[in-house]
């Protein structure tokens, strides 16, 4: 088994394994009365509105798709729609398999339908998740100014249930220090190469050029306002398809918006520490919704808040998946690897 075989499967069953561990607290965590409910919740629900819910996932995978031909034209590049589709929704899936395998597979599959470089697409889709990640910032700030309290608040129940030993214990400390000892290995070997292995420099000097030149495609932009229409367009539609959802449930459906933002915020974490948000998205929602219903439905609001949670999980996952497979079907492969890289140019 080669070392990169052995490197895949940590990425991928590691946090896989953290996530079904995640699963067995999240059941284990409510009383037998708590899962009767929260079962009862799921069948009860309105669906009306998490189909609604899907739809709306379903125009920001459309607009996304749309958005990245914005930034492959300053690079000289003219895709077309469906293949960028394509690429976007087999991104999404391998998500469900290997976290943060998404970008490499969407430049990938644009490479085998449109021939475009790895690293050039790649660097776009590595400027787009900057733009995304200053816009899920703002998102955050805007939450916590619209909810300090309760943000505090909910922050320190969410470090409550994930911490098992004290900042000051041995295992911590040990963990730790085999964390910096990893770090600093990764870095000596990465110099040593860099220094030592010619090729090995060219081939990262080379890398990182087409990186930066999709990056600063940002900065090229024939069309500004249309890339942050369909920005916005994105995250309009991530939030709405997060919120409609707490409609489905009578107790849930009357929470303040701030509410809703904080539980979004919660689940937006969630999906980094796992494949998917497997075990976290669900229990990290139903943490939030059970706090701002706890006044109202104190025996039921742990049920109530993670049936919404796993809603809400269930339906976005079965969509990525259903869309993603299809995509997987449809997508041409016009390129291969023994094909050169050109500059494509048809609509």
């Amino acid at each position: 088994m080669t070392k990169k075989t052995i490197l895949t499967l940590v990425k991928t069953v590691v946090p896989l394994l953290l996530g079904v561990y995640l699963i067995w607290v999240f059941f284990a965590g409510m009383t037998e009365e708590a899962k009767l409910l929260f079962y009862k919740a799921i069948r009860e629900a309105n669906y009306f509105w998490i189909v609604i819910s899907m739809i709306l996932g379903f125009i920001a995978f459309i607009s996304r798709a749309y958005r990245w031909k914005y930034v492959l034209e300053p690079l000289g590049y003219k895709t077309k729609f469906w293949n960028r589709y394509h690429a976007v929704m087999i991104g999404y899936i391998m998500n469900l398999t290997i976290p943060r395998a998404g970008e490499a597979s969407r430049s990938a599959m644009l490479y085998r339908s449109d021939g475009i470089p790895f690293t050039s697409s790649f660097g776009t889709i590595i400027a787009e998740r900057a733009v995304d990640l200053v816009v899920l910032v703002s998102i955050a700030c805007l939450t916590a100014f619209l909810g300090y309290a309760d943000f505090l608040e909910i922050k320190s129940q969410i470090e409550l249930k994930f911490s098992r030993v004290g900042s000051n214990s041995t295992e911590t400390f040990t963990l730790k220090m085999i964390v910096y000892i990893f770090i600093l290995v990764i870095g000596f070997v990465f110099s040593y190469f860099i220094v030592f292995k010619r090729n090995f420099r060219l081939r990262v000097l080379n890398f990182s050029k087409d990186i930066l030149k999709g990056l600063l495609s940002i900065f090229k932009l024939k069309q500004p306002f249309a890339y942050l229409f369909f920005t916005l367009i994105i995250w309009g539609s991530y939030v709405a398809m997060f919120a409609v959802p707490f409609l489905s449930l009578e107790q849930t459906s009357s929470i303040a918006f701030p509410g809703i933002l904080l539980a979004f915020i919660a689940g937006s974490l969630g999906i980094m520490f796992t494949n998917g948000g497997i075990g976290t998205f669900p229990l990290l929602v139903g943490l939030v919704v059970a706090f701002y219903i706890g006044k109202d439905y104190p025996d039921d609001a742990q049920a109530i808040g993670n049936a919404l949670g796993m809603l809400l999980w269930v339906s976005q996952t079965i969509v990525m998946i259903v869309l993603g497979l299809i995509s997987l079907i449809l997508l041409p492969k016009n390129y291969t690897k023994e094909d050169e890289p050109i500059n494509v140019s048809r609509e």
